[in-house]
């Protein structure tokens, strides 16, 4: 069984996460979507547990999909659930030189462990959690960037935090 995982803070979790996961899903049998904890943010508007949560719904329909979470070093969970993959969204080249460079330390904690990356689709390329929660603080409407599934959660949580 080709296992992948599909890290990400995931605070909150948009429509561009979403589209990356069910396409990792057609590439592989098994997609563990983790949240992980992120040092560079390090305050969040949402739980763990949360953020679980609102994957789950936003993914209810694809069966190949496992949401966890994890705050330790990617590479060793990889190496626990026997992924053989990372796969990660590219928004834009700006993107890249970041993603690169954990993928290359990655490969080295775990030299058994590929990282695919996806491009993002054009209508999500933009598309970023923070996008959200800044649009959503000053009012704006952001149900063409969230799932409609969760999206009454995420604008309750981000006008609380105001």
């Amino acid at each position: 069984m080709k296992i992948a995982v599909c890290p990400g803070s995931f605070d909150p979790v948009t429509n561009g996460h979403i589209d990356i996961i069910r396409r990792a899903a057609k590439l592989f049998d098994k997609v563990i979507v983790v949240v992980m904890f992120n040092y560079h943010k390090p305050t969040s508007y949402f739980t763990a547990d949360e953020r679980v949560e609102l994957i789950k719904r936003s993914t209810k329909g694809i069966d190949n999909i496992e949401v966890d979470t994890y705050s330790g070093l990617l590479a060793d969970y990889a190496a626990q659930k026997g992924a053989c993959a990372v796969v990660k969204g590219l928004r834009a080249v700006s993107d890249f030189e970041y993603e690169f460079q954990q993928a290359l330390t990655n490969k080295k904690l775990n030299p058994e462990m590929e990282t695919i990356f996806v491009a993002a689709d054009a209508a999500n390329m933009y598309l970023s959690s923070s996008v959200v929660k800044q649009v959503c603080e000053f009012g704006g409407d952001i149900s063409e960037f969230v799932p409609s599934e969760v999206c009454e959660d995420i604008i309750k949580r981000i006008k609380e935090r105001k």
